[in-house]
């Protein structure tokens, strides 16, 4: 490619929306074909960027969003306009609340019809703008690198997220002459970190608390939260579960809250998760560069609020973690780390329980060993959380703070592509497996191996629990699926491997087999339908 600054022939807008995509290290793009993005296809005709081609427009926000979480790199997805347009939107709350720089590029009506009555004329930009950092409509051919460039930085910048640019067939069509933008357009606005008055919140705390939110959890983020924890001593919890204070693999952390003194939230909202701030009199820190979500916490914490940076979380950490000092409080930070790897004994007896159905912790113990180098996807309602409590991996993608179930087929089809070689591993409940499954022929055809975990209890099992909760089990109804659904039989006939277990002792072979197999696979257990585990002791 010529020089960041070298002005390029007259191309179409097309052709200078990949030329820019290269320019910002973009290798895949998670697509959906579409009218409006034709002119796109065939500029990237044979581009160095590869197009995953999905069966579903949210699959593709989906896959955007686990690709950025485990490369740390910008996600991007391109859909189609109008209803492909709006399925994409669909997905866009999972990024947002998880915190995913994702840029999803979406396909118009060009701009001379507009008004007219064109065809899937919609207004994109503002169903988009309320679930983005940013959303706007390109209306120039030769502005098109320089939006690019405009949307990754904006994507990275404070705190991440995703952004949108809707992309008139007119403008791609038409031809123009642009300067690529040089790489580091691409790049976050970052500015200079004081980290001493974080540093003087924490050592002057008899029982401080480091709590990161869901934009840490990449690769530059846990790297940076280690090397935190191991030169102040102190433990560096990660919450980005829907559950919050009662995320199962955060154990019985819940308690030490309540008995902290200091709170410092590195990018970590005062939301419902952590209970508004309610059960605690600790004082609160802030590393936030979001003005409304310090309003927020001012409103929610009043005088307790004691600190705030106006930062962004990843610069905050890696400020904080060059000065850390071992903080005196060891035996306090001993009873977090034991509060939050807190799991019952009873579960142990579980580990090897034959028969059927299968219990979820039973289910758990056999996944473990396939573990130890994989990346773990964990989606769904209970099941969801009983795999958080039960597994470990080195690498993880969660559904997030939005509790929107349904995209751990994509995520899983995204981390193979992310980690070639590598394995993984996505656990699910029945429900979920039925948002995308089609996405098992997108990994077929790409050759994305990985083995989806479909743990089978026939029904809703989340909102049935809710139900027989809080109005008695002879008023649930409706949550019902059909029993004993043969998701493996459907996996097979998209040409992947398929596995049915009803019992125990015959999990790990099934495992073996799928794994083995070198495809996607899938395993559908038959599990009984239990509630979340509650860890508190």
């Amino acid at each position: 490619m010529p020089d960041g600054r070298a002005t390029e022939a007259r191309l179409r807008g097309a052709d200078l929306l990949w030329r820019a995509l290269e320019a910002g290290g973009v290798t895949r793009v998670f697509s959906l074909s579409g009218n409006h993005i034709m002119p796109i296809y065939d500029a990237g005709f044979g581009s160095k960027i590869e197009i995953i081609h999905v069966r579903h427009e949210a699959a593709a926000v989906h896959m955007a969003d686990a690709w950025a979480r485990l490369t740390g790199q910008v996600g991007v997805a391109l859909v189609t306009g109008g209803q492909g347009h709006s399925n994409a939107v669909a997905a866009l709350p999972t990024a947002l609340a998880s915190e995913t720089p994702i840029v999803l590029l979406s396909g118009h009506a060009p701009l001379n019809e507009l008004g007219t009555g064109a065809f899937q004329e919609t207004p994109q930009v503002e169903m988009a703008a309320p679930l983005c950092k940013g959303a706007w409509l390109a209306r120039d051919p030769a502005g098109l690198p320089a939006e690019i460039a405009r949307a990754f930085r904006l994507a990275r910048s404070g705190r991440p997220g995703p952004v949108h640019v809707s992309l008139p067939t007119d403008v791609t069509e038409a031809h123009a002459s642009a300067a690529m933008p040089d790489p580091a357009d691409y790049l976050p606005i970052e500015s200079e970190v004081d980290a001493a008055p974080l540093a003087r919140f924490l050592a002057g705390a008899e029982r401080p608390l480091i709590l990161a939110g869901p934009s840490l959890n990449t690769p530059e983020g846990r790297a940076t939260l280690a090397m935190l924890e191991r030169g102040s001593g102190l433990p560096v919890l990660l919450m980005e579960s829907p559950r919050g204070l009662n995320d199962p693999s955060l154990g019985d952390f819940a308690a030490r809250l309540a008995e902290a003194d200091a709170v410092l939230l590195l990018g970590k909202q005062l939301d419902f998760t952590l209970r508004f701030g309610r059960g605690t009199e600790a004082r609160f820190a802030l590393a936030e560069p979001d003005s409304a979500l310090v309003a927020r916490a001012e409103r929610l914490l009043g005088d307790r609020l004691a600190l705030r940076l106006d930062v962004a979380p990843l610069a905050a950490a890696h400020a904080l973690a060059g000065t850390a000092a071992a903080h005196p409080a060891k035996e306090w930070a001993e009873s977090v780390r034991s509060a939050a790897a807190y799991r019952p004994e009873a579960w142990k007896g579980l580990a090897t329980r034959g028969g059927e159905p299968i219990h979820p912790a039973t289910l758990g113990a056999a996944l473990q060993p396939f573990l130890e180098d994989a990346v773990l996807v964990a989606d769904g309602g209970e099941i969801g959380q009983w795999m958080q409590a039960t597994l470990r991996a080195p690498e993880r993608i969660v559904n997030g703070v939005a509790g929107s179930i349904g995209a751990g087929l994509p995520f899983a089809l995204a981390a193979s592509a992310a980690r070639p070689g590598k394995r993984v591993l996505a656990v699910m409940g029945d429900g979920t497996a039925g948002f995308h499954i089609a996405e098992l022929d997108t990994a077929v055809r790409h050759n994305l191996p990985f083995v989806a975990v479909v743990g089978n209890d026939s029904k809703w099992n989340a909102e049935y629990q809710i139900q027989k909760r809080d109005y008695g089990e002879n008023r649930a109804h409706g949550c019902e699926l059909a029993p004993a659904t043969r998701y493996d039989l459907v996996a097979q006939g998209f040409g992947a491997h398929g596995e049915f277990v009803e019992h125990g002792e015959d999990l790990a072979p099934a495992l073996e087999r799928a794994f083995a197999s070198g495809r996607p696979a899938l395993v559908n257990v038959m599990i009984e339908g239990l509630p979340a585990p509650s860890l508190k002791r």
